[in-house]
């Protein structure tokens, strides 16, 4: 849901906020609307209608008082539990979340943060005290981009809004070192341009007269150590279901139509199930994709589920004609670099959803991370950023000497005893999940529908995460009580499915039907200003070197091909200034 941004300025700055809006308009193509508070605040909003459809609810919100003004992003699962709980009497004008965040922010200030379920970022403007407050919610599902730029504060939620009103922007070397060199996709406070921050998952900011503040509100690490951990597995495995049943209903709050995504993995077929146990699957559709290649495709895993639940399965094909202009397209609304081919398959998804008048998807992400699915997760010690066995997928010797001095290899808090919760907590909060969550944010606002995660409800994290390490792992079996909830539903073939990354033939079309397209890219990396990156000579003997069938991995293929793309890009944006 949305797009929010605004700029903190002693000048007049309407015209660059309405730049920045028209930026990000995809995320909000039904209202798009601005607060001015001259000589300090212009707050913008490009609204999706997700719940409470009336004029009532666009935003910037302002609170009856008129001191108070909301901008926001995303959604609170729980408004109804809280207007219940803690805003009793309270007279409200909307049935919105919104209205429920900014009522439970005045009652409680930034301790309201504690009491939201759900996905957000957002920012209040207090008009008579100056000052803002913002915040994230606390694995960063929904983003929040800022800069702080000639005394002046802008935030938004894409790189794109803030580059658009100033061309200072440039690329970040050392996060584009790392991320030839170590596949980093940067900090949770990082992005691949210097002088634009992330606000990091569970934090917030305070900013008046200039300063900036900046703290950490969700405190993960003692929430999972006082998480009471029942005694017997089966206590456990009755508790968690639980959690999810409540997550998924939470979920399901909407005023719009509402589908999810399948793919042919464990996660998927839990989340599949669960949706209909709780809910009426003759209205409920579910979208997959597939490219014709039965070597990668697992359409025949998910019309064996859909074969249990009997819902209306739309089958999306990626066509290999159609990924140069896919590529470049998908490359326009990540501002970064993004995951492949799956990335531009699971992209169409959502645009065949939004043609379909879905606007809500929901998808099975997070379940690897609570319940150690990843295959290093076998390991005795803690692995690399990627995982990764044996040869690397990462290419250094294919940069410059000076880029290659500018690289510092990632290292991660290990703020637990054991390696299995250090490497858990990792891809939680440093490599796997946060860059999923933005390769997935960015397609699905592309085609104005909203993505949300049930398994990353922060209920089902911290109680999964806490649980003794033979209910994740049992004999060798990964997610061992995920797969035992399932195996009440389905037969074993689906619930001791081997774990299959999302699949394309990535691999085989790069070096085949994509040939002439990576060609251009390089070529095109050869032209641009930042071409002093690379060693083509080194390029080019790798480019041969997987032609000739050494492509056990792709990756750094797409890494040049992808990059070609977004400095690409730079070069031909221009600035309003």
């Amino acid at each position: 849901m949305c797009g929010i941004a605004g700029i903190l300025s002693a000048k007049p700055k309407e015209h660059a906020l309405k730049l920045m809006l028209e930026s990000q308009r995809h995320r909000g193509p039904d209202f798009t609307g601005t607060y001015i508070d001259e000589g300090f605040a212009s707050l913008g909003h490009n609204r999706l209608s997700i719940i409470d459809l009336s004029a009532a609810a666009n935003q910037p919100f302002i609170d009856e008082s008129g001191r108070y003004i909301l901008v926001f992003n995303g959604e609170i699962y729980n408004y109804v539990e809280l207007k219940k709980d803690h805003l009793k009497g309270y007279a409200f004008k909307t049935t919105s979340d919104t209205e429920v965040l900014l009522a439970l922010f005045k009652k409680y200030g930034k301790e309201c943060l504690d009491y939201l379920n759900g996905m957000f970022s957002f920012a209040i403007w207090d008009s008579e005290d100056k000052k803002l407050f913002a915040a994230r919610d606390r694995f960063g599902v929904k983003p929040f981009y800022y800069s702080l730029y000639e005394s002046d504060l802008y935030f938004a939620s894409e790189i794109k809004s803030i580059q658009k009103v100033s061309s200072q922007y440039k690329p970040d070397e050392k996060l584009w070192a790392n991320y030839f060199c170590y596949g980093s996709y940067g900090m949770p406070d990082e992005t691949f341009f210097k002088g634009i921050s992330q606000l990091p998952g569970g934090h917030f900011l305070e900013y008046k007269e200039g300063v900036l503040n900046i703290e950490k509100w969700y405190d993960f690490e003692e929430r999972v150590k006082k998480i009471d951990v029942p005694d017997t597995f089966e206590e456990a495995k009755n508790t968690y279901f639980e959690l999810l049943r409540d997550s998924i209903s939470l979920r399901f709050r909407a005023d719009v139509k509402l589908g999810f995504n399948i793919s042919g993995g464990v996660d998927s077929s839990t989340l599949l199930m669960l949706v209909n146990l709780f809910e009426d699957k003759k209205k409920i559709s579910a979208y997959t994709f597939y490219t014709g290649d039965e070597n990668y495709d697992e359409l025949t895993w998910v019309e064996q589920m859909i074969g249990y639940t009997q819902n209306p399965l739309n089958k999306i094909k990626l066509d290999v004609g159609k990924v140069p202009d896919l590529a470049e397209r998908i490359g326009e609304f990540q501002d970064e670099p993004y995951g492949g081919l799956p990335t531009i398959a699971y992209a169409k998804i959502f645009e065949q959803a939004r043609k379909d008048g879905i606007i809500v998807l929901l998808d099975g992400q997070g379940m690897d991370e609570q319940w150690a699915g990843y295959d290093y997760y076998l390991s005795k010690g803690e692995n690399t950023i990627q995982g990764q066995k044996g040869k690397s997928p990462f290419k250094s010797h294919c940069i410059s000497e000076a880029l290659l001095h500018k690289t510092e290899k990632p290292l991660y808090p290990k703020p637990f005893d054991s390696p299995l919760l250090n490497m858990q907590y990792r891809d939680l909060f440093y490599t796997k999940i946060p860059r999923a969550l933005r390769f997935n944010d960015r397609v699905s606002m592309a085609f104005s529908t909203e993505l949300r995660e049930p398994f990353l409800d922060y209920r089902l994290v911290e109680f999964a995460f806490a649980q003794p390490q033979e209910f994740k792992i049992y004999n060798g079996t990964q997610k061992y009580m995920l797969r035992t909830i399932l195996s009440a539903y389905v037969n074993k073939n689906v619930v001791y499915a081997p774990k299959r990354p999302l699949q394309t033939p990535q691999r085989e079309w790069l070096g085949n039907e994509l040939r002439s397209y990576v060609d251009n890219a390089i070529n095109t990396l050869k032209k641009l200003d930042y071409n002093h990156w690379f060693d083509f000579a080194q390029i080019e003997r790798e480019w041969r070197s997987y032609l000739s069938g050494d492509n056990s991995s792709s990756f750094h293929i797409w890494q040049w091909m992808n990059t070609a793309l977004i400095l690409n890009s730079i070069n031909k944006k221009k600035y309003a200034v």
